[in-house]
């Protein structure tokens, strides 16, 4: 009877393998997509991105907000980088949402490379992905694998954006909301958002939270004394700095790991979704979790990560692959 229960096991995990790999892949994706057609598109995207990273520490977390802000809008196509919007409206980059989106040059500089080494056969889109994939890598995070083989959009339009990406005050349920759709799980979720231990807040995503609180805490959430002090003398309201100036999301902004989660139970959350997460019932103990074992965030975050850059993409005959990112040729 060990032997069939043994069997009987051997089948389970076969099959619970095989259903995640295909539902990972997706329609027309798959994790050898460039195998035939350019053997060398990971080391070139890993080689273009080590100089880069070199001369700016910020860029992994610029990819990795670009890489979400792309996925958000209509699935990961590569439209945030499109300096010509749709018909006579103006491209995504005009929606205030993406204000602070920067590096979208790195992926012209990947794609160059790609373009002289395989001519015509990488998506900007699929550089979006790897080059996010590898911004968390070499910020000291997982190396997630990822199915590739997207195609680019045509379509850029700055009312999707608007319409599509979260607002900085967007609280717990919306959020879930809309990473359910993305197909995540809550954890998944809680995980997909730790993307924030990378890099900064700018001041003018903040200031509605803090003038929305009164005394040391208010509708966004329990936040630390002197926590709330220092976001105010560094974000101060009716202030023209408020454009320029910045928060770090965490203490080692630029180095991927779990202090996000630690600076948020401690109610040091930057963010009103930060401040939430942290003393909702349906999150609490997820964050809590996290801020006591890496290992378990790495394990969920990339999890998230394939489902985000899977969700709704372009692939086969849908869409075109440009030969520069930023235009359609």
């Amino acid at each position: 009877s060990s032997g069939i229960m043994g069997l009987a096991t051997l089948v389970l995990v076969t099959t619970f393998l095989a259903t995640f790999q295909s539902g990972a892949e997706g329609e027309g994706l798959s994790y050898d997509f460039y195998a035939k057609s350019c053997p060398p598109l990971e080391d070139i995207v890993r080689a273009t991105l080590q100089n880069i990273f070199l001369t700016d520490p910020t860029t992994p977390a610029a990819l990795l907000r670009l890489m979400f802000h792309d996925c958000q809008v209509q699935g990961c196509d590569a439209s945030i980088l499109l300096d010509q919007g749709s018909g006579n409206l103006a491209p995504e980059m005009a929606s205030s949402r993406n204000s602070a989106i920067q590096k979208r040059e790195a992926i012209n500089a990947i794609k160059t490379m790609t373009e002289t080494a395989c001519p015509g056969q990488v998506s900007c889109a699929d550089i979006v992905i790897l080059a996010a994939r590898e911004a968390v890598s070499m910020s000291g995070g997982p190396l997630i694998r990822v199915p590739l083989g997207r195609r680019d959009s045509k379509i850029s339009n700055y009312r999707l954006a608007d319409a599509s990406l979260p607002h900085p005050n967007t609280g717990v349920n919306d959020m879930l909301n809309i990473f359910a759709k993305k197909g995540m799980t809550i954890e998944e979720t809680v995980a997909i958002l730790g993307a924030h231990t990378l890099g900064v807040t700018h001041c003018f995503n903040v200031l509605d939270r803090l003038n929305r609180m009164q005394g040391g805490a208010g509708s966004s959430g329990d936040i630390d004394g002197g926590f709330l002090l220092f976001l105010r003398l560094t974000c101060p309201p009716m202030s023209l700095i408020s454009n320029t100036s910045f928060v770090a999301n965490d203490p080692s902004m630029f180095t991927f790991d779990n202090q996000y989660y630690a600076m948020a139970m401690g109610g040091r959350g930057v963010l009103r979704i930060d401040a939430e997460m942290a003393s909702d019932p349906r999150t609490a103990r997820i964050m809590s979790h996290f801020s006591m074992n890496q290992d378990a965030f790495f394990r969920a975050f990339s999890s998230a990560f394939v489902k985000l850059s899977t969700s709704g993409v372009l692939t086969r005959n849908q869409g075109v692959i440009r030969r520069t990112c930023n235009l359609l040729d």
